[in-house]
């Protein structure tokens, strides 16, 4: 796992080193063992590397043996054996032990195809030589973040947007306020748009072409799911439980090549626990695993980890993180996910990484992604409820099941009914709706926008989201179930663009630690989407098959535990007895004011609310989160007070000239 940049021109003409430089030099967290930059002419490519496969050989940019193909390649390839020997039996040669190779000799022989033959999490930048084309990709669900820009000469690339920033004044840094009602909205922007204006991202099985000015994007993946209902029974069942196991074991065996220690997060759930046993079936040996724990009994799963890990018989480390901790690491998150946040949690997961890194480890496996396609988020559960509860929208009884689904919500059974249906949505009209599923979540968070100001809100005027939304879904999504209607947005939506970016890759990476997920191997991905529904939840009885493949492997107690969501304190996280000093700061009038976003009325009534001692609901939390971490971010990026780890001193780049024939 690594850190990428680069750089070509659009007329020609030679790159400048010395920005490159800079750009990979706001990378070195990604990468700390080792930095190098390659120069073409036109063409620029910086690496950042930290060595997890071919420790001593795999250094980058890399080219082929003639210097005609040159890469720059951030992520694992975990099938790369196995092309490495396909290859080798049609004649090619090989001189290192090194993924980033057979992606080499892969597009020498499939060209751009070669993606499709990848079963990895990447994003990489090919520049061939012979064809002056750079070719860019980014994996199947975008574990990988690649986002890229133009200025009046230039087309640029890189692992992170402050790289961009890094390349100078000819990038504009100014926030999107577009992609800030999107954010206020869905909780992520749509690809390709960024929170920054002008800075675009990949989107997620995409890949890309630059050839001059010429700038061609391809989709080459998408999830295809069944239309139908059909319910596998006896035999079958017993079928599809062995072939999900089966997956699910290869999934985690290749996710374990590794020239370093390669541990796991515990979180005390169904999916990191099974990915905990799948390890110790493939490997034999003891496991190290690492959780965070919580003060507040609220979010705290220490029992289910400690249990989870006595089972396994686990190396079992855990961090405690308080309330405080969360309100001190905050302007360091935002800077390292370069993006407004709703929620704290990422911010343990930053700590958590931390510790990671400081035991020795670059790499862990994770339980990521087994909720979207396993159906176990509360969010499916709901929208069936909901349906059922609209087939007789004057039940007196059908709306108290929804209340059970929130048990951190005592509020929900003293609702009036009235209310409860308008605010779930419970009439014909809204059935119809292609985001049925998500309409609660999504209205609830747009009332965050009320808190813009008012030259923001007239600058917007009537920008609709989710008309956006619904121009970009893909062919036949009104055919789909809707149980996989909801699992495409999530998939599409939030995986990418919040939990494997602003909690995955941006908080493990900021430490130099590598997340790898099996169950986002895109073979267990498209036997998800293959799925009847009703495997995936069972009238209301989630990840009904994941429970089967895990039954025997994990504690029967973790099995069937009910799903708690990973959440961590919001607001009391920043209004201890003594706040921060750059809470007060960015909060007060002059700070809201200065940045020319929010209301600064508005922003007032909310603090005052939190320091008041009263109980805010789900709304003003989110609401606090979001303003505070938009204000971070305008510091952090368009008022320029960086960390101090934006700006630290470059090692020695290894600048490599032009490989001679």
């Amino acid at each position: 796992m690594c850190g990428i940049a680069g750089i070509s021109r659009h007329f020609g003409g030679a790159v400048d080193l010395a920005a490159l430089r800079k750009m990979i030099a706001t990378l070195l967290h990604r990468g700390p063992d080792g930095s190098g930059v390659f120069q073409d002419g036109p063409v620029g490519l910086g690496h950042t590397r930290l060595s997890i496969i071919d420790i001593g050989g795999g250094q980058q940019p890399m080219s082929n043996r003639e210097g005609t193909v040159w890469i720059s390649f951030n992520g694992e390839i975990f099938n790369y054996v196995e092309l490495r020997a396909d290859l080798r039996a049609r004649g090619w040669s090989f001189t290192t032990e090194s993924d980033t190779e057979v992606i080499i000799r892969l597009y020498e022989e499939k060209g751009e195809r070669c993606v499709e033959y990848l079963n990895g999490q990447w994003a990489f930048a090919i520049w061939d030589r012979r064809s002056q084309k750079l070719f860019l990709s980014r994996d199947r669900l975008g574990v990988r973040p690649l986002f890229y820009t133009t200025t009046t000469d230039s087309f640029l690339f890189a692992s992170e947007i402050k790289a961009l920033f890094a390349y100078g004044p000819h990038v504009v840094r100014k926030l999107d306020l577009r992609a800030l009602d999107q954010i206020f909205t869905l909780w992520t922007t749509l690809p390709p748009r960024t929170p920054f204006a002008g800075i675009s991202q990949l989107p997620p099985g995409h890949s890309m072409t630059v050839e001059g000015r010429d700038i061609r994007i391809r989709r080459y993946w998408l999830p295809e799911y069944e239309e139908g209902d059909d319910c596998a029974e006896g035999a079958s069942l017993e079928r599809k439980t062995a072939e999900l196991l089966n997956l699910l074991l290869d999934a985690t065996r290749i996710r374990l090549r590794s020239d370093v220690p390669v541990g796991a997060y515990l979180s005390g759930g169904l999916d990191s626990t099974l990915i905990t046993a799948l390890m110790k079936s493939v490997r034999k040996d003891t496991v190290k695993t690492f959780s965070v724990a919580f003060n507040d009994p609220e979010f705290d799963e220490s029992r289910h980890q400690l249990l989870s890990s006595g089972y396994l018989d686990t190396e079992h480390e855990r961090i405690r993180c308080a309330t405080q901790d969360i309100g001190a690491v905050f302007p360091r998150v935002v800077w390292h996910a370069e993006h407004p946040l709703l929620r704290t949690a990422p911010a343990p997961l930053f700590r958590l990484a931390e510790h990671v890194h400081r035991s020795g480890f670059k790499v862990v496996l994770t339980g990521e992604g087994a909720d979207e396609m396993f159906g176990g988020y509360d969010i499916f559960k709901e929208a069936k409820l909901r349906r059922f509860w609209a087939a007789q929208p004057d039940s007196k009884w059908r709306h108290l099941l929804l209340s059970t689904l929130y048990p951190y919500m005592p509020h929900m059974r003293k609702l009036p009914i009235a209310y409860t249906k308008q605010f779930f949505h419970i009439d014909n009209c809204d059935l119809k709706n292609p985001f049925f599923s998500h309409l609660p979540r999504w209205r609830l968070t747009s009332k965050l926008k009320l808190l813009l100001s008012e030259d923001v809100r007239s600058e917007l005027g009537g920008y609709d989201v989710l008309s956006e939304l619904e121009e970009h879904l893909p062919p036949g999504y009104n055919r789909w179930h809707p149980f996989c209607q909801a699992q495409y947005l999530e998939t599409s939506l939030l995986l990418p663009g919040y939990i494997l970016s602003s909690q995955g890759d941006r908080m493990s990476m900021a430490h130099s630690v590598e997340g790898r997920f099996p169950f986002l191997d895109y073979r267990v991905v498209d036997f998800a989407a293959r799925l009847s529904p009703s495997l995936k939840m069972k009238v209301l009885n989630e990840k009904y098959l994941l429970k089967r493949v895990s039954k025997g492997l994990i504690p029967p107690e973790i099995s069937h535990r009910a799903k708690q969501p990973y959440r961590a304190p919001d607001g009391k996280s920043f209004f201890g007895s003594k706040p921060d000093e750059y809470i007060t700061d960015i909060l007060s009038e002059h700070g809201v004011r200065r940045s020319g976003v929010f209301s600064d009325r508005g922003v007032a009534a909310l603090v005052d609310k939190f320091k008041s001692g009263q109980a805010p609901g789900a709304r003003d939390n989110m609401a606090l989160v979001g303003v505070l971490s938009t204000q971070v971010l305008l510091d952090k990026f368009i008022h320029c007070q960086a960390p101090a780890s934006a700006v630290a001193a470059n090692p020695n780049d290894l600048v490599r000239p032009l490989a001679q024939n």
